[in-house]
């Protein structure tokens, strides 16, 4: 099949639908690029750096003369590794950390400034139109799987009160039951990560706005009577602590990052246990993305002899620059790979 002749993304649901094959779906920056490049691309997030940013990292940006914050850390990590073969100094190897935390820092400026400041700046047409879509997964027993940062798809899902959304997030009771009376004193904990798990069908493969580690628990910030989300989350940054971000370079120290953290390494965990088909949208499986693609592979590979495991993988593409990039990796998929026009999926409209 050529560019022109792609499928669209009625088409593939329709197929899919025929083979009563179960679908899950994976999706992207293109997601949040798809409701406004203005704001969530990685060259608005780069503007925002040069014009707003620490020093040494504007001058990384102008220096190596890209946008892409994985590029950029993964080079300096790499720089990291060889001047510590070549050199003992100190100094330097402080200086090179210093460096990855302010750029991971200036990541996170970037996206909260940047970010609209609450569910209802997105309007309403879209908010349906995109619920719309994610329930076409969600509510058939499917899985919805983000690399996303931001806080659309959490919104979105929010807002909409979907009833087929878990997230795995729930509160314990912290009140000793035997000594309280009156229901009202009872106190609860803040959202954890863990007591919904098994029925866990949302998942943030490379974190998210409003996730934190605390330590001890994956908790999740949300809105309260005097504030909204990304406020919530703001201040909780302001008190030093960072959301789980898998910022790291190339796709092994992601890969790191991911297993170093109990919710990542779940999720992860997940996505290599699907079965049926998995639809892509936004997403490119670049160079650092090597890790989602073994995942994949491994889905692929499960339960060979019962037929239950992965047996296909639908990618949505924009361009026919990206049809025959999809085309030139399709080797490294163990499953097979069918691509789409993703201009027909009509999220946010």
């Amino acid at each position: 099949m050529s560019y022109k002749n792609l499928q669209t993304y009625n088409e593939i649901l329709e197929q899919l639908e025929k083979k009563n094959r179960q679908k899950h779906l994976l999706f992207g920056n293109g997601f949040s690029i798809a409701y406004d490049n203005s704001i969530f691309s990685y060259n608005a997030l780069s503007k925002f750096i040069e014009e707003n940013g620490n020093n040494s990292v504007k001058d990384l940006f102008k220096t190596l003369s890209t946008t892409n914050f994985e590029l950029i850390m993964r080079q300096l990590e790499n720089f990291s590794k060889i001047a510590h073969i070549f050199s003992d100094d100190k100094e330097t190897q402080n200086r090179i950390n210093e460096v990855i935390t302010e750029l991971k820092k200036s990541l996170i400026d970037a996206v909260t400034k940047l970010h609209p400041n609450h569910v209802f700046e997105v309007p309403e047409e879209k908010s349906k139109a995109c619920i719309k879509f994610l329930e076409e997964y969600l509510s058939k027993g499917g899985y919805v799987f983000s690399t996303n940062y931001d806080l659309l798809f959490y919104w979105i899902l929010m807002r909409n009160e979907s009833r087929f959304i878990v997230d795995g997030f729930g509160r314990d009771l912290e009140t000793d039951l035997y000594h309280t009376k009156d229901i009202n004193d009872l106190d609860y904990s803040e959202l954890r990560w863990g007591k919904y798990r098994n029925e866990q069908n949302v998942f943030y493969l490379h974190g998210s706005l409003p996730i934190f580690d605390d330590g001890i628990n994956i908790v999740k910030v949300q809105y309260d009577n005097e504030h909204y989300l990304l406020e919530n989350v703001k201040e909780r940054i302001t008190r030093g602590e960072y959301p789980v971000f898998v910022t790291a370079g190339d796709g092994n120290q992601k890969l790191n990052q991911i297993t170093h953290n109990k919710y990542l390494n779940f999720c992860l965990d997940k996505i290599m246990s699907i079965e049926g088909s998995l639809v892509t949208f936004g997403f490119n499986f670049g160079e650092y993305d090597e890790h989602i693609i073994d995942a994949i592979n491994i889905a692929a590979k499960r339960g060979k002899r019962g037929g239950n495991k992965l047996h296909s993988v639908y990618i949505g593409v924009y361009s026919e620059q990206d049809y025959n990039y999809i085309s030139s990796i399709s080797d490294k998929f163990q499953c097979k790979v069918n691509i789409y026009d993703a201009k027909t999926a009509n999220i946010w409209s």
